[in-house]
């Protein structure tokens, strides 16, 4: 796929919100996700990112900490679909591969998960 406008990238993000699976975000604690065009540059291939602290790592100490944030890179993940139903589909996996991230999965544990 080549191009699709930030408008209609954004509707499919709220789409894919929309289909997750049903318990995936019961738990989540102050997560904020944003769309950011490219990644970083000294990891140019990724399709998202978590940062923050997973939910396994925190302590009763935890509080009054910016959110933790997930990306979405528009242009990496445009480019690595066909068209735009597997732009879909590519986004709800790499929010649903990025979620898990905040619950302290790992990527061995999501790929056999099937979420890799």
């Amino acid at each position: 796929m080549e191009y699709i406008d930030d408008a209609r990238f954004d509707q499919l993000v709220d789409e894919a919100m929309e289909d997750l699976p049903e318990g995936v975000v019961d738990h989540m604690n102050n997560v904020v996700l944003f769309v950011a065009d490219d990644p970083p540059p000294e990891e140019p291939d990724l399709l998202g990112v978590y940062d923050g602290i997973p939910l396994t790592e925190r302590d009763g100490s935890w509080g009054f900490v910016p959110p933790d944030t997930i990306f979405l890179f528009k242009n990496n993940l445009v480019a690595f679909s066909e068209d735009e139903d597997h732009l879909r589909e590519e986004i709800l996996v790499t929010i649903v591969h990025e979620i898990a991230h905040h619950y302290g999965i790992d990527d061995a544990r999501l790929h056999e998960l099937g979420w890799g």
